[in-house]
């Protein structure tokens, strides 16, 4: 609109459309189209941020909202010195997802079972293979599985990856290793070096597992779908035959065909064909979405066709379902039907979706552009995105693409991987090879040389994106063309890319397949840096300069060739320190990585005296509580660490522990509390109504809401009401109203009010003990917090039966053996040592200590803890020389844990009493009880 009028007919309807749709926005802009797309992306921003997050906006209208980057800050990086592709792991959240996104549970209870015998298994056993035929239903199960583990099992830690088709990025061995070690190193709070070199990665990976899991409170799933699909899965998943920790379960689907020899051993759940009864849901499921009703003699004759093996996995059904839905409204459904049943497997049944889709278009050229789209996501590396198809196909309108690629994704061809168009299913890939390629490798190289010429054409204008970097190197690879593929790998911003994202296994492939050996490929990346140099003017190419010198170190320091490193590290250095400032953060960038290959080289002198600089520019430049100064703490204590400085360097992990813990709460609660307030007002709304039991759990849920928040008045208020209301509906003894008095009792407990919540949990433990199960953990909840309580009140001879309680009811949840049981037993004896009853504390650490070293082994941390505990029992009962023998071993595990993981992290719970804070900021979800919704 000009001046607040309309400008033309056209705006005039489009604003009588918009003005009926709900929350609908809309901006005034007369100008130019670049600037218009400007406004948008800052509207859209804006409600994101504002309207979704719930983030506090500031005047962001007025700021420039561009790609700029803040050059004050170098690029942040996790786990240490350890570079990670967010895309990659946004990619696995996606597939995790899609997976799981399916309505139907197809009869998976006698499924879950099985998993849920495999977790509560005693050790050790061998991975577990799911089993089943393509498109069986493997993904999804797992998926759906793993949703209810996360529900069920808060403190079990469960790692997922979800392989895509073969030779993708999200099936290359290495790259997976890697990302399940760090997320265990992110669940552990360590931060350790990490091998780059893929042999030594996949070789260390079990000695990861037995380190990270020893520290780890709870069980550790692992789950692997589709690990056939890796490229020689024997050889580079070999840690799956050696002994797995005993608190590790591991979970790996295969298809039947392609399993392994050796691993078909092992215990295996088959996924069994669906049964009539599932056939007829899924289909029903699919024809109701679209409001399509069979008759009976077509049910009869769709379940008759869906009996063999290949006509009745969930794949196949579910397509089958699609395609008779997608028609039932337009066309005769006998029809469909008709052709359907003669499509015997998934492929064929691909097949003559894709040919209703071409028959569905109206023209020729629509046709041709549905192959050649088709053709041209299949021979990509990992897919491709719309806006390479627009690039690709400039005859392709945004019109005709939308349609086409609705069909295409509604029929289960294809899906969206983080903005990539990719096959949603092998099968679907299949049948494109079969139907447009029948000519074979000539057709699938003429595609790869389209895509070839589109990603050199992007490269010639200077756009090195991710994506040029992740298609080019790996099409000339798929083309054998060694030539062109040495050519694009001294291309210093591709190669850069790679690494950078921690593609290192397969920038190291390449250079293997041009027929050149590390010292070699150092010399040429050297050349390349001194030609470019040559050419660089002015600050900004300075500053990539630098950049380009110090990835080109990283990347020699982490093949070995340390020598080699030095120079391009020192001359980063340099230019940063010329071109930027001496005291520049990026400085301090490049002392830490010069420093860090001084430490490789044992030459501890030099690396210290680096560290300590970049130490105290770091220090100057964000603070002395930033993530950066944690970093080169960490550095400095693991130098000590390898000098035996082991004072120097626990105080120093101590401090770095206490930023990194401090900087994850504020990351945590920035979006989070503004999330929280949303929720509590939309509940606020809810909650006017009358008396039940829903609008009871409702205020209770407020009422954590605003405990997580530290409102603790009007969290009281919200719990008292909860409670109240329960006592009316409910009555007083119901479990529901132990609930409320259990987070009234926590929350007075928090405000110090300790005979009000002594009150409180005395009444909530009465309720419990009469209406549930002497096992149940609610009632262990109860019984540990007042336990603990009554000795914060110094009621200690109240506490000794409570504590007594809490050893029956992990005896009676985990059996008398595991290691549950020998911490409540260890709690116990530390109370009787508080009581001076030393003989009543001695067989109980006894026992403790036997538990822990027939679960853990002679050598981990809570034997170690136990040693100590049961030595100064002895001092204290005048056996020195006993008190002498139990403190050396002790010390002993003490020491080889410090030289095994560079000093521990602070453990959550502590096997030398019962010290875990009601307020852990690490779970909130063991504040308050919610209850189930």
């Amino acid at each position: 609109r000009e001046d607040g009028r309309v400008s033309s007919v056209s705006v005039q309807q489009l604003i009588e459309q918009i003005s009926c749709v709900n929350k609908a926005k809309m901006i005034d802009h007369v100008g130019g189209v670049e600037e218009g797309a400007y406004e948008v992306y800052n509207c859209v921003e804006k409600i994101i941020k504002q309207d979704i997050l719930g983030c506090e906006m500031t005047d962001l209208e007025g700021k420039d909202l561009g790609n700029k980057e803040d050059s004050s800050a170098p690029e942040e990086e996790v786990f240490g010195d350890v570079l990670w592709d967010a895309h990659d792991e946004r990619e696995q959240m996606e597939a995790f997802q899609q997976a799981s996104n399916s309505m139907c549970e197809l009869g998976f209870e006698k499924y879950f079972e099985r998993l849920n015998d495999l977790v509560a298994a005693p050790a050790p056993i061998p991975p577990l293979l799911v089993s089943g035929g393509p498109g069986s239903g493997k993904s999804l199960l797992l998926s759906k599985w793993i949703q209810l583990q996360q529900k069920h099992s808060p403190n079990t830690l469960i790692l997922y990856h979800f392989v895509g088709r073969p030779m993708s990025t999200s099936s290359e061995s290495a790259l997976i290793i890697k990302r399940l070690t760090l997320k265990l190193m992110q669940h552990s709070w360590l931060v350790s070096p990490l091998t780059f070199d893929p042999a030594k990665l996949l070789e260390e990976f079990p000695r990861w597992l037995e380190k990270l899991s020893a520290r780890h409170q709870g069980s550790i799933i692992i789950i692997i779908d589709s690990i056939d699909q890796i490229q020689q899965a024997e050889k580079h998943m070999k840690w799956l035959i050696d002994p797995l920790p005993v608190n590790v379960r591991v979970i790996v689907s295969v298809n039947v065909e392609t399993c392994p020899q050796a691993w078909r051993l092992w215990p295996t759940l088959h996924l069994d064909p669906l049964n009539s009864r599932d056939v007829k849901s899924l289909i029903s499921a699919e024809c109701n979405s679209a409001n399509v009703k069979l008759t009976k003699e077509q049910e009869k004759k769709l379940e008759r066709h869906c009996r063999s093996a290949t006509t009745c996995n969930a794949l196949y059904v579910t397509l089958l379902g699609k395609t008779i839905a997608c028609v039932g409204n337009t066309g005769n459904i006998d029809e469909i039907l008709q052709q359907c049943c003669q499509c015997q497997d998934t492929v064929s049944l691909y097949r003559l979706v894709l040919r209703s889709i071409q028959e569905s278009l109206q023209s020729d050229k629509e046709k041709n552009l549905l192959r050649e789209i088709l053709c041209v996501i299949g021979v990509s590396h990992n897919g491709v995105s719309e806006a390479e198809l627009m690039e690709l196909f400039p005859e392709l309108t945004s019109a005709v693409l939308a349609s086409l690629l609705h069909s295409l994704h509604k029929m289960c061809l294809l899906t969206y991987g983080c903005g990539l168009l990719k096959f949603q299913h092998l099968q679907a890939w299949e049948m494109v090879k079969l139907e447009y390629m029948e000519a074979g490798e000539n057709v699938i190289s003429a595609y790869r040389q389209k895509l070839v010429e589109y990603f050199t054409m992007q490269l010639s204008q200077d756009r090195v994106t991710w994506r040029s970097a992740d298609e080019l190197p790996w099409l000339f690879q798929q083309q054998g063309d060694k030539q062109q593929l040495h050519k694009c790998l001294l291309n210093l911003f591709v190669s850069q890319n790679l690494y950078k994202r921690g593609h290192f296994a397969e920038l190291l492939s390449y250079w293997q397949l041009v027929g050149k050996d590390k010292s070699s490929m150092a010399a040429e990346y050297f050349d390349s840096l001194k030609e470019y140099e040559k050419s660089s003017e002015g600050e900004e190419s300075m500053i990539c300069l630098a950049d380009l010198y110090e990835t080109l170190g990283r990347f020699l320091k982490d093949l070995g060739l340390l020598s080699q490193a030095v120079a391009p590290l020192q001359r980063s250095l340099e230019i940063r320190e010329t071109a930027l400032d001496p005291d520049h953060p990026r400085v301090a960038q490049s002392l830490h990585q010069l420093a860090g290959v001084y430490v490789q080289w044992k030459k501890f002198g030099n690396a210290e005296q680096l560290y300590k600089q970049a130490l105290e520019i770091s220090e100057n430049a964000y603070g002395a509580e930033h993530p950066r100064v944690a970093r080169e703490l960490d550095a400095l204590a693991t130098l000590y660490q390898k000098q035996n400085k082991y004072e120097q360097a626990e105080q120093l992990r101590k401090k770095s522990f206490k930023i990194r813990q401090k900087a994850a709460r504020q990351k945590g609660s920035l979006c989070g509390f503004a999330l929280l307030r949303q929720r509590a007002l939309q509940l606020e709304e809810l909650t006017l109504g009358k008396d039940t039991p829903d609008n009871a759990r409702t205020l209770n849920e407020l009422g954590v809401l605003y405990y997580l928040q530290n409102n603790l008045e009007t969290a009281e208020l919200f719990l008292k009401r909860s409670l109240e209301m329960r006592e009316r509906v409910l009555g007083s003894d119901h479990p529901d109203c132990a609930q409320s008095l259990n987070n009234l009792a926590a929350l007075y407990n928090e405000k110090k009010h300790y005979d009000k919540a002594e009150e409180l949990y005395e009444k909530a433990l009465d309720i419990r003990r009469r209406a549930l199960a002497p096992d149940h953990p609610s009632l262990a909840y109860t019984v540990k917090h007042l336990a603990v309580l009554y000795k914060k009140m110094g009621k200690l001879d109240k506490a000794v039966p409570l504590y007594e309680l809490a050893v029956e009811i992990r005896q009676k949840s985990f059996g008398p053996k595991h290691p549950s049981v020998a911490t409540a037993l260890v709690n116990l004896a530390v109370l009787y040592c508080q009581m001076k009853k030393q003989i009543e504390a001695l067989p109980l650490y006894e026992r403790a200590l036997k538990i822990y070293e027939d679960s853990f082994g002679q050598m981990h941390p809570r034997v170690g803890e136990t040693l100590k505990n049961l030595a100064v029992l002895s001092y204290e009962r005048g056996d020195f020389e006993k008190a002498a023998e139990l403190y050396k071993r002790a010390m002993e595990i003490k020491e080889a844990e410090t030289l095994l993981i560079g000093g521990k992290a602070t453990s959550r719970h502590s096997s030398s009493g019962d010290t875990f804070s009601l307020k852990s900021a690490l779970s909130p979800n063991t504040l308050l009880e919610h209850g189930q919704r």
